[in-house]
C-alpha cells in the first residue's frame, strides 16, 4: 500500500477516534449538569441518570453518524455519474471540433490547388 496513503488513513482513524471520543466526554458533561439541576437524586440514581443520559446521546449520534456517512456515499455515487457523463460530452465534443476543423482544413488544401 501507498504510504502516504496509508498514513492519511491512520489520521483519519485517529481523527475520527479523538472526535468520537470529545462526543462521548460532552454527552458526559450534559448528563452531569442535567443531574446537578435534580439534587434530590441519590448517588446511585444520580449515576444511573448519566448513565441512560450517556447511553442515549451515544446512541443518536451513531445513528446521526451513520445517516451522514451513507448519505455521502450517495452523493459520491452521484457526483462520480455526473462527472463521467460531463466527461464523455466533453470528449465528444473536442472530437466533433478536431474533425470539423480538420475537415474544414483539408477541403481548404483541396480547393486552394
Amino acid at each position: 500500500m501507498d504510504p502516504d496513503k496509508e498514513s492519511t488513513r491512520g489520521l483519519a482513524q485517529v481523527e475520527g477516534y479523538l472526535l468520537w471520543n470529545a462526543e462521548v466526554e460532552q454527552a458526559r458533561r450534559q448528563a452531569r449538569r442535567f443531574t446537578d439541576a435534580l439534587p434530590w437524586l441519590t448517588t446511585a440514581q444520580r449515576d444511573d441518570v448519566e448513565r441512560v443520559y450517556v447511553a442515549d446521546r451515544v446512541e443518536i449520534c451513531r445513528e446521526t453518524l451513520t445517516r451522514i456517512a451513507g448519505r455521502a456515499v450517495e452523493l459520491r455515487g452521484e457526483y462520480t455519474a455526473r462527472y463521467d457523463r460531463l466527461r464523455a460530452r466533453c470528449v465528444a465534443v473536442s472530437v466533433l471540433t478536431v474533425g470539423t476543423v480538420g475537415g474544414a482544413c483539408a477541403a481548404l488544401a483541396l480547393i486552394s490547388r
